[in-house]
């Protein structure tokens, strides 16, 4: 039984797929990482199921009733002026209906100047976007399976120009408890416009995730394996610096083969005493690594590292994030136990 669901869930979202990838789709801060503890393991991990209310945004099958009543609140300074954020709570009605979950994610752009096609000054001008959500799961009867369901209102003011759009995030995990092992797959932001901007309809940023992660039986530590952006296999480009030029002047470009195209899909991510008060976390993603990073210099580009300190009802998170030379961003994350 396990498997047909598993088989089902899977040949549904492959028939959402298509080709798509940064910077040609709208609503893109839908995919920016707001939580310290996923961004520290990498980026986009799904496989947690805990107390971590903040997880069920990217995978709401980790909705669970341990995240009752709690409520998280996180602050990411990113690059420039742009400043973004969310906060989560969850809350369990009783242990049949299980947990609902909401969420708010949102970026600011800063202020901009505004000039007319001659050059004239029209003032200045924000940009900003905001996301609201309503989340649930559900433990499948006598399996391992938990699936789950984000129903997301997105709206977006760039200038004078505004859009209103709806999607959903799909999400299923199977649970080991056995073997401390958790395999997780999420299709999220499937939806569409409902208003655009001008007239233009555009597609959302639907994105393709499969998760692995273990609890090693003898250490503290957690290791976590995703593949982003399964949707479309090729998004490796080749990169002129590594071209090759021959004695008679000719130009032979990079080679982007599969292994290649494989790594950038890649993240990895270690948690050392994961059910512990002090958590400490280091991540690499393979894909900013490569894109961000000088070819033959060493800049670090793709790692994070972070940690988690509990106090009591109060947990603190904090994760720096290394994108290139000359850019990186600091992220800050505290969660509430209500009870």
């Amino acid at each position: 039984m396990q498997k047909k669901i598993l088989f089902s869930f899977f040949l549904f979202i492959t028939t959402l797929a298509s080709a798509q990838i940064g910077g040609r789709y709208t609503y893109q801060f839908l995919n920016l990482i707001s939580s310290p503890r996923q961004a520290a393991l990498g980026g986009k991990v799904i496989t947690n199921y805990d107390k971590d209310v903040n997880q069920a945004l990217f995978n709401p099958a980790s909705i669970n009733y341990t995240m009752d009543n709690h409520l998280s609140l996180n602050y990411v300074n990113y690059l420039g002026d742009v400043n973004y954020g969310s906060a989560a709570y969850a809350y369990t009605w009783d242990r049949r209906v299980q947990t609902f979950h909401a969420g708010v994610t949102y970026v600011s752009y800063g202020q901009f100047d505004g000039y007319d096609e001659q050059g004239n000054e029209t003032g200045s001008f924000t940009g900003n976007e905001i996301a609201l959500s309503m989340g649930y799961a559900y433990n499948i009867p006598w399996t391992d399976i938990h699936i789950g369901a984000n129903a997301k209102f997105i709206n977006s003011k760039l200038e004078q120009y505004n859009s209103f759009g709806g999607a959903l995030d799909l999400g299923i995990m199977y649970i080991n408890e056995e073997l401390e092992l958790n395999v997780a797959l999420a299709a999220r932001n499937i939806g569409i416009q409902f208003t655009t901007y001008a007239g233009v309809q555009e597609q959302l940023p639907f994105e393709l995730i499969f998760g692995i992660s273990q609890k090693l039986e003898h250490v503290p530590i957690r290791w976590h394996l995703t593949f982003e952006n399964l949707q479309q296999w090729n998004i490796a480009f080749a990169n002129p610096n590594r071209a090759e030029q021959s004695i008679e002047g000719g130009v032979t470009e990079e080679k982007v083969t599969f292994l290649k195209n494989l790594i950038r899909h890649t993240i990895v991510g270690m948690e050392l005493f994961p059910d512990k008060g002090f958590n400490i976390r280091l991540g690499y993603n393979f894909r900013r690594g490569e894109e961000l990073k000088i070819v033959d210099q060493r800049n670090f580009s793709g790692i994070t590292a972070g940690f988690g300190l509990r106090i009591n009802k109060l947990k603190f998170d904090y994760t720096y994030a290394r994108y290139s030379i000359a850019a990186n961003t600091s992220m800050f994350g505290v969660t509430l136990n209500l009870q």
